[in-house]
């Protein structure tokens, strides 16, 4: 294999990802997972293992999410109340799925990936309302009890699946505990960090994170999340529920039409 091809479709993966990342609030996995997997043997590359796939989804989510989250958090976008209750009951539950996942067949993490992305798929069809989805953090009030109960098992399936987790939390976030769009997308990458930090440690704890592979993901994810953030605080709120609802709904149909 060419590794200086593999290395750039790393680069540019990144750099894709990154910017929808940063656009929609999203980590980046839902998209990363499902690329890396299929990608590199219709262009001729060898296959990655679905293993180093979760480590590689890991690493991408962590810094892209931390890139765009310090720019949301620049215009008061991210609920820390939210951020520490649903991040801490998500972190210590990542890490735990993500150590188990080495353990744990292919199939069965393509079957909960699979289920995780379903979910969040017939969540964000659903109607709702927007006039509030510009409100800052300032504005929002949250269900804390309910988003702790919800962040244990959510981290322990996320971790296994080598997820951050972005696009099954907010549709959580949008339709459970009912924080405005845009607030959501930020403290969403803020909550990421902490799932993705416990995951991002299991995974490199049990040697499933290449790190010259990573690197060249990273160079292109960085930068471009950051870009994706200022683009997508100038598009309007239903712009990006619908963007965010299209991305995350054809990942689910491209996962099952593969595991049926």
């Amino acid at each position: 294999m060419n590794l200086l091809e593999l290395y750039g479709f790393l680069f540019i993966s990144g750099a894709s990802v990154g910017f929808v990342s940063g656009l929609l609030g999203l980590g980046g996995g839902i998209i990363m997972f499902p690329l890396l997997v299929y990608l590199p043997p219709v262009l001729g590359l060898e296959a990655i293992s679905v293993k180093n796939v979760t480590g590689l989804t890991m690493a991408q989510g962590f810094f892209a999410s931390l890139s765009a989250m310090l720019f949301y958090k620049k215009y008061s976008f991210v609920h820390w109340p939210l951020v520490f209750a649903l991040g801490l009951s998500m972190g210590l539950s990542s890490l735990l799925g993500s150590l188990y996942s080495g353990r744990a067949p292919d199939n069965a993490l393509m079957f909960i990936f699979g289920l995780l992305a379903i979910f969040a798929a017939g969540m964000m069809l659903v109607p709702r309302a927007y006039e509030k989805d510009d409100h800052t953090s300032g504005q929002v009030s949250f269900n804390r009890p309910l988003a702790i109960a919800i962040g244990i098992p959510l981290g322990f399936l996320l971790g296994m699946v080598g997820q951050g987790g972005a696009f099954i939390l907010i549709p959580t976030l949008l339709y459970i505990l009912k924080i405005p769009l845009r607030t959501a997308l930020g403290s969403t990458l803020a909550i990421g960090l902490f799932s993705a930090t416990g995951g991002i440690a299991g995974k490199l704890t049990t040697a499933q994170v290449p790190l010259l592979p990573a690197a060249a993901l990273l160079l292109g994810a960085v930068p471009f999340a950051r870009l994706g953030s200022f683009v997508g605080k100038k598009t309007h709120v239903k712009a990006l529920k619908w963007m965010l609802a299209a991305v995350i709904l054809a990942s689910a149909v491209k996962i099952w039409a593969d595991i049926l």
